[in-house]
């Protein structure tokens, strides 16, 4: 089973960053992004979508392009673990009120 994950971790930093500098220094001798897409890409050893998806990461990363930073999903993802563990958190709290609150109840009835 290959996920999107592994695929990316495939290949190193190093070659995902050479790759996108090898279009970006080469991207002028083509009639299109992706003619230079599908030129590079066998040399790397990977598809042009996916050196594609590699060139607009960096580009958004860098700002030439709109997009969300790796940087920001990062956070964003972090930011969605923490509201999560903190909406089970508050639910348990919410149980433990009620329970608590039902025990003093069923102890004032009996005295």
């Amino acid at each position: 089973m290959t996920t999107k994950t592994n695929k990316m971790n495939q290949f190193s930093v190093e070659v995902r960053e050479r790759a996108v500098r090898l279009v970006q220094d080469h991207r002028g001798e083509y009639p299109s992004l992706a003619a230079a897409l599908a030129s590079i890409a066998p040399k790397i050893g990977c598809s042009a979508k996916t050196l594609g998806v590699w060139v607009r990461r960096m580009e958004i990363d860098a700002g030439t392009r709109l997009g969300i930073t790796t940087d920001e999903t990062l956070r964003i993802k972090a930011l969605e673990r923490e509201n999560k563990e903190l909406r089970r958190a508050n639910e348990i709290l919410k149980l433990a009120s009620a329970f608590f609150a039902q025990a003093e109840l069923d102890r004032r009835l009996k005295h």
